[in-house]
């Protein structure tokens, strides 16, 4: 399918001045900006062989932040297709992505958060094709900088026994500089619009303020609402890096 140009380089290192970080709180996340993504898929495959489809764009949440700005949350699947250079093979891979618009009017927060869905879902399809389009980026062994600055350090690695929920004086805490041995990509919609997730006793929970009011969003990420401590939890995935 692959030429052997075309595999040493998805195999290769990333290179660190394509990579970009941004802060959540008091950690730093590492990602590729999603023009490097297509810049990147053109040069390696060439343009004119790969594409992507949109199969799902939808809104999953709509509220007000204490600024009385609108927060929409949408959810994106894409599928993308890459052929060779004869184009009688193809790959496709399929992937979801979420996006969090924050503005005055609807109309400008319906195009943030549905731009952003459909940026995410591009980027998480196509970095199942290795290295040059961020999966290295998930390897919490390797220490990515760029613009001088550093990631988080390694999370420890944790499994837990599965268990009922035992959540429990839960607390809100935005400064998340602690090892985590959970994807933070997943939840940055949650970050976008306040709110923190954390790790207790084998369970991730979310905290922050008017977390009800905010379910929408909560539960579009998959988490269940516990009446008994009155608490947003979801059973943490064994060996989740």
């Amino acid at each position: 399918m692959f030429t052997k140009e075309q595999l040493e380089t998805l195999n290769s290192e990333l290179e660190s001045n394509r990579v970009r970080n941004r802060s959540k709180g008091n950690v730093t996340l590492s990602y590729l900006e999603g023009f490097d993504i297509l810049e990147t898929a053109n040069s390696i495959f060439g343009f004119g062989n790969w594409s992507y489809k949109i199969t799902t764009l939808e809104q999953v949440s709509q509220e007000y932040n204490q600024n009385e700005n609108v927060v929409l949350c949408y959810k994106a699947i894409v599928e993308v297709k890459v052929f060779n250079s004869t184009h009688d093979k193809f790959i496709t891979r399929q992937d979801v992505g979420f996006g969090t618009g924050i503005a005055k009017t609807l109309a400008d927060a319906n195009e943030n958060a549905s731009k952003e869905a459909v940026t995410d879902a591009i980027k998480r399809a196509m970095r199942s094709f290795g290295n040059q389009f961020g999966n290295s980026l998930y390897d919490k062994t390797k220490n990515h900088q760029a613009n001088n600055e550093s990631t988080p350090s390694k999370p420890q690695q944790t499994k837990y026994k599965e268990s009922s929920p035992t959540v429990t004086n839960v607390t809100t805490n935005h400064s998340r500089n602690i090892k985590q041995s959970f994807d933070q990509y997943e939840y940055e919609s949650l970050f976008k619009i306040g709110l923190d997730v954390v790790e207790q006793n084998g369970f991730l929970v979310v905290t922050g303020d008017d977390i009800f009011a905010k379910k929408d969003s909560i539960k579009a990420c998959g988490f269940r609402w516990d009446g008994k401590s009155k608490s947003w939890y979801k059973q943490l995935e064994q060996g989740v890096a």
